[in-house]
């Protein structure tokens, strides 16, 4: 019951060492373009920007941590754990000084109303993006070993503890100029620390590090903004492979991860010139949706948490559409689907607590997504082979989704991982024949990469929850919380309180 969230002047000299700025360090070769002194904390998130008028609007409120500065802070944080790491692996500390190889998870997510909840008036809609990062791993390298050792791992990566803000600003996610504005000086950090080595003292020795950076905690909007796709809607269903929605929704499972960052920027550069003098939809088909110039690099990956969400949104229409049996009939009016999801709702209510959302969340996602769910669905569908069908459903899908879901899949499902592909294809099998009504030529995104991606990611990345933007969403719910209880009702001042407060 110990409030741990002191007020701000208590943050006294003492803490001034957990800050970002307080340890000393040096680049080799020195970063580019990036001013080689350590101690700088809190800056404005429009810093090294030149403002012109036209150039930013005035009233973008931003700050953030330079990139290596906080990076450097993260790894101070972690000397314990990297100490303890080499002398669990019975290395002699003093020759292990260079070779460390340290992977970052880069989160970027947009919060939609943070307006201060005062009273009457117009609503403003005040939104907030928070880019932040999480030391995932540290490895090294020892002489005539191929393989590095991994010395450190992130036991929680989705926790709000492990989750770092790096970059907080006032900006709607939408508005594409400003966002890449602010981060435009984040991503040319990144770069240069991608080509450089740190060098720090650990354990009272000077060693080096370097850095690879995955940027896997986006969800999808997010990652088709910064990869120059078109939005959501769009007939390219997929951020990883660039298959159609018709074609998805006809082939559920065979596909393959194929777009990358580069060769979006190359076909970007295809849609800017149109060598081959194509019409506007030729072009469009060449470049396979990518109509902007990609930003930054992510990773693309599927983002566990709204994958939840989506299954269920989509899982929700199935039932709802079970209960009016869409299957025998075509086009029922609004009323009727209405009525269907009153019916769906009480149920659910009544059978299981759950009560209506507005919109689809986590939680409401997750519990419907049971057999314990299905059961109460089924009480209210009259045909037997239909609800043998549903429950058919569900048990695929409840059997597949640990494998997206959890932190290491191989240590934690093996048997589940080893499934995916058949569960995932008879799971294919029966929208396509009993629920064919839905998946008529079209398919949900995320519904698509459920079925056909998950196998793949986990080969490449070991594990897709892991890298998941869920440590970002939860520091989401800190961020308002410091905003309200920690931070300086002022403009100017709050966001570096809220920083400094989250770090």
């Amino acid at each position: 019951g110990r409030q741990i969230f002191q007020p701000l002047h208590t943050l006294r000299n003492a803490e001034k060492e957990l800050l970002p700025g307080f340890h000393q360090f040096e680049w080799q070769p020195a970063l580019k373009n990036v001013s080689s002194s350590w101690d700088v904390g809190i800056i404005d998130g429009l810093s090294g920007w030149t403002t012109f008028v036209e150039d930013v609007p005035a009233d973008t409120i931003s700050r953030r941590f330079r990139y290596d500065v906080a990076l450097v802070s993260a790894l101070k944080d972690l000397e314990e754990d990297i100490m303890e790491g080499l002398r669990e692996r019975g290395l002699d500390d003093s020759i292990c000084t260079s070779g460390f190889t340290v992977v970052v998870k880069e989160s970027c997510d947009g919060m939609g109303d943070v307006s201060e909840k005062h009273g009457n008036g117009p609503a403003v809609p005040e939104k907030a993006v928070r880019f932040s990062f999480t030391v995932m791993s540290i490895s090294i390298r020892v002489e005539g070993e191929d393989d590095g050792i991994t010395i450190f791992q992130e036991p929680k990566p989705n926790s709000e503890l492990s989750c770092r803000p790096l970059c907080l600003m006032f900006v709607d996610e939408s508005d594409h100029e400003t966002l890449t504005a602010i981060l435009g000086p984040v991503v040319a950090e990144r770069k240069a620390m991608m080509e450089s080595r740190l060098i720090i003292s650990v354990g009272g020795l000077l060693r080096s590090f370097r850095f690879f950076f995955r940027g896997t905690g986006y969800d999808e909007k997010m990652v088709r903004e910064m990869e120059g796709l078109e939005a959501s809607g769009s007939t390219y269903v997929c951020t990883l492979c660039d298959s159609t929605r018709a074609e998805a929704s006809q082939n559920m499972v065979l596909h393959s991860i194929t777009r990358s960052h580069d060769e979006n920027l190359e076909r970007y550069e295809i849609w800017r010139k149109n060598p081959f003098s194509e019409s506007a939809d030729e072009l469009r088909d060449r470049v396979k949706g990518v109509s902007a110039k990609p930003f930054m690099e992510t990773l693309p990956t599927l983002d566990a948490l709204h994958c939840d969400i989506g299954n269920a949104t989509e899982f929700y229409k199935i039932f709802q559409d079970e209960i009016g049996e869409v299957y025998q009939r075509s086009n029922p009016s609004r009323e009727e689907r209405r009525r269907w999801r009153s019916t769906l709702d009480k149920q659910l209510r009544n059978k299981l607590k759950l009560k209506p959302v507005m919109r689809m969340n986590g939680n409401y996602a997750r519990r419907l997504m049971t057999r314990e769910a299905v059961e109460v669905v089924c009480e209210l569908i009259p045909s037997e082979e239909r609800r043998e069908a549903l429950q058919r459903l569900m048990e695929l899908y409840v059997q597949m989704k640990p494998v997206w879901r959890s932190t290491c899949p191989s240590r934690d499902c093996p048997d589940q991982l080893c499934r995916y592909s058949y569960n995932s294809q008879q799971f294919a099998d029966l929208l396509s024949t009993t629920f064919k009504y839905r998946y008529d030529g079209k398919i949900t995104n995320y519904l698509h990469k459920t079925l056909a991606h998950v196998p793949e990611i986990v080969e490449r990345d070991g594990s897709i929850g892991a890298w998941a933007s869920e440590g970002n969403e939860s520091g989401n719910k800190l961020f308002r919380r410091f905003r309200k209880m920690n931070a300086r009702q002022s403009k100017t001042f709050e966001l570096e309180d809220v920083l400094k407060h989250h770090w």
